[in-house]
């Protein structure tokens, strides 16, 4: 596992990533007396020689050579060893995908593919009601217009 550096004085404002990992990025300590420079004790490390990881692991997620999927072929190509990741996709492309991982077993790092399908589904359903819900109003309008011009035909040999 790759060893986590810090930025000097990374806890102490929110913008050099206190509370906020994104933020966290390595920057070399340059100043006269500091005390990461100097390797005092207790102090984040620095980045040096003799730390990086063995050859074999390089590139790797959990011990799984990465691959990344544009499309449902490329996914049915994969072997179980292997990690995937998502590309940026249509959503079209990411549900067929998502079924298709859900049906073999297939796990995606970036994409939760029960919780992406069950999203799917309750858009889904929410459509519907809501279509439903305009033909309704939409029938109502008619049967409204269809009263009232019975009732105007009804006026007019009155008059």
């Amino acid at each position: 596992m790759a060893k986590k550096f810090q930025r000097t004085k990374f806890r102490a404002y929110s913008k050099l990533g206190k509370g906020r990992k994104k933020k966290q990025k390595y920057r070399k300590a340059r100043g006269r007396h500091s005390k990461i420079r100097e390797k005092h004790k207790g102090r984040p490390r620095r980045v040096e020689v003799g730390y990086k990881s063995e050859k074999k692991l390089r590139g790797l997620i959990g011990g799984k050579v990465v691959v990344r999927i544009r499309s449902l072929n490329e996914l049915m190509k994969v072997k179980k060893e292997s990690c995937i990741i998502l590309y940026k996709v249509g959503n079209l492309v990411k549900i067929k995908i998502a079924e298709y991982a859900q049906k073999n077993k297939i796990e995606i790092m970036n994409l939760n593919v029960k919780k992406f399908l069950r999203k799917i589904e309750r858009e889904k359903s929410y459509k519907k009601k809501k279509l439903e819900e305009e033909k309704k109003v939409k029938e109502k309008k008619k049967v409204k217009e269809k009263k009232e011009e019975v009732k105007e035909e009804k006026n007019e040999p009155q008059k």
